[in-house]
This record gives C-alpha cells, structure tokens and sequence, in this order.
C-alpha cells in the first residue's frame, strides 16, 4: 500500500482534536495543558520575546553604529501606464492633479515618476524625483518632466 492509496481512503482532513470531553476521550482532565500555572489557565498569551525572565536576546549584545532610517523620504510612486490612462494631452501632472485622479492617496509626500509602461501622450509632468528612464520616455512623447521645489 503506497501513502496517496491511504489519504484518498482516509480523506483530505483530520478531524479536529475535541480537548475536554471526558477522560474517556484521551484528552479530558487537564486538556493537554498540564497541571497548574499561567499556561494552563484560559486567556493567557505573553510577548512572542519573552524569555521567562532571562535577559532578553535584544538586549543581550552591545548597540553600535547609527541609522538615518528615521530621516528617510517616503515617496508616492506613479507609473507612467498611470499617467497614460487618467490624462489627456497637453494636461499638467501635479501632486494637486495626482490626487483629484486617484493615482496618489495625499499630497503630503513628495511624488516620484517611474518608467513601467508606455507614453503616447504630451504631459507637463511637475514631480520631486524621476527616474531616467522616466524623465526620457516623457520627453520622447513630447512632454516635460519638471522637477518640484
């Protein structure tokens, strides 16, 4: 007998394990907790790093160097398939314009401008970043990609 003769007669899924329903059941008295402490009482949960006490792994080692992750700029990415589909010729794209079509949730962040899909149209593109890629294939189509200040 080869294993996919056994799971087509047993079937795809097991039963769930019915914990508390007597001792008969092989899983009644405690249920599977064991006797006695945190663990075994209803609604308990700690940190996924708690160690039991012991110092933890974080603050274990030494802390060394310096991260400028907190002075990062966030961007809203557009695409130029966007800009294809939502603008007409000669339109200016701005952050204010980004928004009214629902290409961009905000005008908070600055917009960057990336090159995935094709331009046809002439657009006044107005961004803080473009990629090259991007900058080229709006000039091409006749555009221009000004940058933000």
């Amino acid at each position: 007998m080869m294993i996919h003769d056994i799971t087509a007669r047993v079937g795809r899924h097991k039963a769930r394990k019915r914990i508390g329903r007597g001792e008969g059941s092989g899983v009644g008295g405690t249920s599977g907790r064991g006797h006695k402490g945190a663990k075994s009482r209803s609604g308990y949960s700690r940190r996924a790093s708690y160690e039991g006490g012991q110092m933890p792994f974080a603050q274990r080692f030494p802390k060394r160097g310096f991260s400028n992750a907190q002075f990062r700029t966030e961007y809203h990415v557009v695409n130029l398939k966007g800009l294809e589909e939502r603008f007409e010729a000669g339109d200016e794209v701005t952050s204010e314009a980004l928004v009214a079509k629902g290409l961009i949730r905000d005008a908070r962040r600055p917009v960057k401008v990336l090159a995935e899909g094709e331009l046809t149209k002439s657009l006044k593109v107005v961004a803080a970043r473009f990629s090259a890629a991007a900058r080229s294939r709006i000039e091409a189509a006749g555009g221009t990609a000004t940058d933000a200040s």
